[in-house]
């Protein structure tokens, strides 16, 4: 009997695993495996999505009005420059959806956000892998691999999942290298995670180029992880192809309140930024430590550390270790790095318990 057909770029997908919530017991853990806040979200933010409880019924505004122009002067952006959707992914997935497609080829690196490979799978584009330069983006492999069949180049800054940084003059080389009908979306879901001095220049770029798209989210510092609201900012001619393809609602009523009660929550951004810096390097000091048994930890910007097991202990085995301690890290096995855990930086009790389990584990 005949039956529907899926398209077979389609059926190539590796479908997206996100981190775990749970343990392999079900006991109650530490999640440090999704890069959320370990404080939550401003209190301002949680009363702001409250007060929608009684519009539960109404659909939220199409246009994001409100929080377009609270981005625009947060930011001192154009507000009708800016596009949205559910979670910074879905503007990844428009993006390739309004330039990639069957016979057209879409450019991210080795250890790139998983998302990047199904976008461009999604719309039947061929995904074209950069080597990485020991674990960190190679601007001159990505350049090196342009065609005239390349459409999309994605980059992540930091990247995920490694927290690598590429600077402002290699994203500047970058863009300079790319002919010009070729989109560069820089994804910045981490960039709140850098400092002043670390600014890469993807949104001044955005701002004046009209090949350049720069994606953020509320679901990392902001805390907002449940809610799905991303956003993008590119040239006119970029943001109207995307809306052309864009779902009619994205987030909700109160959603959208939340994220922009976030946007002023300065202290709240500013206790996390310096909370993470601290204990960051303060866990990567203790990776170092641990060198002698094959740990070493990939130099990160954001709010995680990816770990990699190159001695006797091996990444699973510590991964089902730490998740009998109590603390459930991220292992990309699916993503080439069987050898390696990400792992957030989570409260001051969580990051050095789940340190002291990890000596126990390799025997440090």
């Amino acid at each position: 009997m005949n039956a529907p057909v899926p398209k077979p770029w389609v059926m190539a997908i590796a479908p997206y695993v996100p981190g775990r919530a749970t343990t392999d017991s079900g006991n109650q853990a530490a999640k440090l495996s999704s890069n959320e806040n370990p404080f939550g979200t401003p209190d301002a933010a949680r009363a702001a999505y409250a007060s929608a409880a009684d519009e539960l019924e109404r659909y939220p505004d199409a246009s994001a009005h409100d929080l377009r122009e609270a981005l625009a002067a947060h930011y001192d952006l154009d507000a009708d420059r800016i596009i949205y959707g559910t979670g910074s992914d879905e503007v990844l997935h428009l993006a390739a959806g309004a330039y990639a497609g069957p016979g057209d080829e879409v450019i991210y690196v080795r250890f790139g956000f998983a998302v990047y490979d199904i976008a461009a799978r999604r719309v039947g584009a061929t995904p074209v892998v950069a080597p990485d330069k020991d674990y960190a983006t190679d601007v001159d492999a990505i350049l090196a691999l342009v065609t005239d069949r390349t459409r999309v180049v994605f980059l992540a800054n930091p990247n995920n999942p490694t927290g690598t940084y590429t600077p402002k003059a290699d994203i500047a080389r970058l863009h300079a290298g790319l002919p010009g009908d070729v989109l560069l979306v820089i994804d910045q879901a981490y960039t709140e995670y850098l400092a002043p001095e670390d600014d890469d220049g993807a949104l001044d770029l955005a701002r004046t180029q009209p090949n350049v798209l720069v994606t953020r989210t509320f679901s990392k510092i902001y805390g907002l992880a449940s809610e799905r609201i991303g956003w993008g900012y590119g040239h006119p001619d970029v943001i109207a192809a995307m809306h052309r393809i864009r779902a009619p609602f994205s987030f909700g009523i109160g959603a959208a309140r939340a994220a922009i009660a976030a946007l002023g929550a300065k202290e709240f951004v500013e206790h996390s930024y310096g909370h993470n810096a601290k204990w960051r390097a303060w866990f990567a000091d203790q990776i170092a430590a641990m060198s002698n048994k094959g740990l070493r930890a990939v130099p990160s910007k954001a709010n995680f550390l990816l770990v990699l097991f190159e001695g006797e202990v091996s990444a699973e085995t510590a991964y089902k270790g730490l998740m009998d301690a109590g603390y459930i890290v991220r292992w990309l096995p699916g993503q080439g790095l069987a050898h390696g855990l990400r792992i957030t930086i989570g409260t001051e009790a969580e990051i050095t318990g789940l340190t002291a389990a990890l000596r126990r584990i390799v025997g440090a």
